[in-house]
């Protein structure tokens, strides 16, 4: 993981990682990392090999690349007929990884997502408890959004709200 590389936060920083990292974990207990987990298996069973768990070091070792990110986003755009966004297969370094994640992010919005809620290839890349509650936030819209379509097989998430008492 590439945080034993960065500076520590502090302020305000600090508050809204940790604020995040929080809602991370609401969002653990609230089952939506294995319903993003169980849909995209489901799209690439058979395409991609299966991410192996849930967990947060699962999902960002299993994300990093981005090549099961974009192999997801062609299997909706080809379902509307939409033209496949490119990526790489063989991801050698950091770049090509993080080109991957902003042609995914690009495909989201091709397949209708808001940019609003694309997520910024570093939160992916970096692994990072804060950045991947983005990830998880772009995957459960996206999941919603597939299933406005009709898509099959269906995101299976569930929309929870919390009040925010702070």
């Amino acid at each position: 993981m590439t945080s034993a590389l960065r500076a520590s936060k502090a302020g305000l920083g600090y508050e809204v990682e940790k604020k995040m990292e929080a809602n991370y974990d609401r969002e653990e207990q609230a089952g939506t990392p294995q319903a993003i987990v169980n849909w995209t298996n489901a799209i690439l069973n058979g395409k991609h090999e299966p991410c192996p768990g849930s967990g947060i070091k699962d999902i960002g070792a299993y994300f990093k690349s981005g090549v099961p990110l974009c192999k997801l986003i062609n299997e909706l755009l080809a379902s509307e007929g939409k033209p496949p966004i490119p990526y790489q297969k063989k991801v050698m370094s950091p770049f090509v990884a993080l080109t991957n994640l902003e042609n995914f992010a690009k495909g989201c919005e091709n397949y209708g997502l808001s940019k609003e809620c694309t997520v910024q290839s570093t939160d992916v890349h970096e692994c990072r408890k804060a950045g991947l509650y983005n990830f998880i936030n772009t995957m459960h819209s996206l999941g919603f959004l597939a299933n406005s379509k009709g898509y099959m097989p269906a995101y299976t998430g569930e929309i929870v709200k919390y009040l925010d008492n702070e």
